[in-house]
Order: C-alpha cells, then sequence, then structure tokens
C-alpha cells in the first residue's frame, strides 16, 4: 500500500471496488482477483481492495462492526491495540480528568479513535506517512475527525505542553523487516524518551510488550498486565498522577465468564487483581484442586496474591501452579480436579489412560521440557473418555497430574 493506492480506494470507484471485494474475500484468491476483473475493476486497484477486504475481515476480532470501514497494513494491524483494551484504557483516561492528549505514534490510530470516543481531543503523531494517512481515513470514516489530529512527523518532537494526557506506544518491529525488536533503547520513539514523558506530562501512559523485564518499570509507576478472554494481549505503564497500586492484573471477558470472586474488583466484564508484586506464595503438597492462574495474574507477579485468596500453595517455588483442598470461584485462574500424581513415566502413563478408556487429552505445561504434540502421539490414546494432564515439577522431579473439571463451587 502507498499513498496513490490509499487514495484511490477513497474515490467513489475505490469504494465500489471495496464492496465488491468485501464479497469475495475469505475464499480463493484467483477467484476473487478473477469476480473483480469480471465486474471490470483495474488490476492494481482490485488487487488494493481485495488486500484490505481481507485485512478488515481478519480485523474484526480486534475492532468488531467498525473494521469493516478502516484502512489497514498487516504489521498496523498486528499491533493495534484491541477495541476493548483500547476503550477501557480511554475510559480511565477520561475519568482521570485528562482532556487533551498525544498520541505518539499512533499507528492506524485504534486508541486515538478510543480515546475521542471517550471525548478526548487527540493529537496524534505517526512517523510512516502511509501509516498516518490511514490513522486520519480511519477517524474520518469512524465520525471523530473533529476530535482527533493527525500529524506524520517525529513523535519526540512533539510540544507535549499543548496537552495534558499522554500515550506511547513505542514500535517494537523493524521497519521492512518486521522483526520484533528486543532492547527498548532500539524502539522507535527509543526508551528512554518514553520514560522521561512522564516527568513531562502530568498523565502519561506507555503500551509495552507483555514480556517487559520488571527492571525497566520506572520508579512510582504502574504495571498492569491485560489479558482478554485468558490471552495475554499486553502489558501498560500507569505513571504520574495515574499510578495507583504498584501491580495489576486485568481480566477482560469479551465472552461469558466465570464469577468473581471475593478479592477481585469487577466492572462488569472487567476483573482487577492488585499487589506488590514482590510476595511469595508458601510452598507445600500438592492437594486436591489446581489452580491455572491467568497469564496476566503470573506475568504482573500476583500469584502469591491469588495464592492467598484461594487459601493455596505452590508445589515448586518456581512453577505458578496453585494448589488447594477446596474449589472457589474466581475468574483469575482456571480450577480442575487432581485424580492422580504420578512421576512421569510414558510407559505408566499410557497404561493407565489404556486402562480408562481415555481417548482424548487436554495438555497443559509448566516446567517440563516434553512437546505436547509428541506426547500425545506416543501415548497412542484409544477410547471415549477425555482427561486433562498437567506436566509439572513438584519437589524438582518430573511429575503428572491427572486431572478433570472441578466440581462447581458452592
Amino acid at each position: 500500500m502507498d499513498l496513490d493506492q490509499l487514495a484511490a480506494l477513497r474515490t467513489p470507484e475505490g469504494s465500489a471496488a471495496l464492496a465488491a471485494a468485501a464479497e469475495v474475500a475469505g475464499g480463493d484468491p484467483l477467484v476473487a482477483a478473477g469476480a473483480l476483473r469480471s465486474a471490470g475493476i483495474p488490476g492494481g486497484l482490485a488487487a488494493a481492495a481485495l488486500t484490505q477486504a481481507e485485512l478488515r475481515r481478519r480485523a474484526a476480532g480486534k475492532f468488531g462492526a467498525a473494521a469493516a470501514g478502516m484502512f489497514l497494513t498487516r504489521p498496523g494491524l498486528e499491533q493495534a491495540t484491541r477495541r476493548v483494551v483500547a476503550d477501557r484504557r480511554a475510559a480511565r483516561l477520561r475519568a482521570a480528568g485528562v482532556t487533551t492528549l498525544a498520541d505518539l505514534g499512533c499507528g492506524l490510530g485504534a486508541d486515538a479513535l478510543a480515546a475521542a470516543r471517550a471525548g478526548i481531543r487527540v493529537y496524534a503523531v505517526e512517523a510512516d506517512p502511509v501509516t498516518a494517512a490511514m490513522a486520519a481515513a480511519n477517524a474520518e470514516a469512524a465520525g471523530l475527525a473533529e476530535l482527533v489530529t493527525v500529524e506524520c512527523g517525529d513523535a519526540t518532537a512533539f510540544d507535549v505542553r499543548r496537552v495534558d494526557g499522554a500515550f506511547c506506544d513505542p514500535a517494537r518491529r523493524r521497519t521492512g523487516t518486521g522483526r520484533r525488536v528486543f532492547d527498548p533503547n532500539a524502539y522507535s520513539p527509543p526508551w528512554g524518551f518514553v520514560t522521561d514523558l512522564a516527568a513531562r506530562v502530568p498523565h502519561t501512559v506507555v503500551k509495552v510488550a507483555p514480556g517487559l523485564d520488571h527492571a525497566l518499570i520506572p520508579t512510582g509507576a504502574e504495571a498492569e498486565w491485560v489479558s482478554v478472554d485468558g490471552d495475554l494481549v499486553e502489558a501498560t505503564l500507569w505513571c504520574g498522577a495515574l499510578a495507583t497500586v504498584p501491580r495489576r492484573a486485568t481480566l477482560l471477558r469479551c465472552k461469558e465468564g466465570p464469577p468473581l470472586n471475593a478479592s477481585g474488583r469487577g466492572g462488569g466484564p472487567s476483573y482487577h487483581l492488585t499487589g506488590t508484586g514482590g510476595q511469595e506464595a508458601t510452598v507445600g503438597p500438592v492437594r486436591r484442586f489446581l489452580y491455572d492462574p491467568d497469564p496476566a495474574v503470573v506475568r504482573a507477579h500476583l500469584v502469591a496474591e491469588l495464592a492467598a485468596d484461594l487459601d493455596a500453595t505452590l508445589a515448586d517455588p518456581s512453577i505458578a501452579y496453585l494448589y488447594a483442598d477446596a474449589a472457589r470461584p474466581t475468574p483469575f485462574a482456571r480450577c480442575l480436579e487432581i485424580t492422580d500424581v504420578l512421576p512421569f513415566s510414558l510407559k505408566r502413563l499410557r497404561a493407565l489412560l489404556r486402562e480408562r478408556r481415555v481417548g482424548r487429552v487436554e495438555i497443559r505445561k509448566r516446567g517440563s521440557a516434553l512437546e505436547p504434540e509428541k506426547l500425545r502421539r506416543d501415548l497412542r490414546l484409544a477410547g471415549d473418555e477425555a482427561a486433562s494432564l498437567v506436566l509439572t515439577r513438584v519437589a524438582d522431579a518430573p511429575t503428572v497430574l491427572i486431572c478433570r473439571p472441578a466440581p462447581a463451587a458452592a
């Protein structure tokens, strides 16, 4: 995609090509291209429209119905914030009193649009000309052009004195290759600029990769890890006046989820677990029930807080499986009932599963080098029963736990 192709897609002829491409997207690409040629659409315009139609189809999972009118690139879509996450972040900024926001490195504009929907005036900056033009087009398509101004330029040169809030999602992929960048100093904008924002803007938010090293968290910042329907999607640093706790795990539910337990804080489809991130859970024996914490809880280093809430313990200090005598409702972990605890032996495990006519297994693992799919093949399963296998370590010994769904808690 270049600027000329984007301009062509925004003409009446381009809109017709996009509508035709939407009708055939998702099928055989050669058949789709042939259908557009048969409709008299020029080859270059047809190719650009088909690319957009396919990207919009994929984007529906992130943006919902709004994806049908957005302009997208493959790397931009991969890095864009899901709407449910962006809307929640924007609501928190608005509740904190932010009225003007600098979106430094806005990409396709997902966060800028969310802030504008919350009533915040947004000044968005994007270095790539095509991406900046797409962000502006997306704001116009959403009816938010009066609240979102997009500038193509260097985010580090923006005068932040114009705003009372700043959001930055530094690029973590190399331009051209798309390869991930793991050194924060090689981010764009660089990490030093990002962390300095907190001293310059009273309300600063930074989106970072979920694998962020805790040592890089700025002093006094709130570090939050966010999962959506059990998938860990991002981490966020809330700085300045926005920081309320040291660590937070936020679970967003787009689908119906389990009930909220006593220690959480729910707001509709969201659940929050907070703490210092520095506590350690007690180590004890394997007990009747196993809790597999949500990845946001694990990455936020809040397993000890969850253990205290569930009256649970670890069986190995380095592995984030929790064990308890009772099954309690919680949105922060999946609960399984343990039926067998075995030192790992393929021969013994295979024999036991054959004896119980287990033909289907779910395999989970932490602290095990075994490959689940290879193990599944090696087990030679046969039968009409199902089981969950948990590969882990107990007292530093390779162990397999045979489990079944926990009964509903009272």
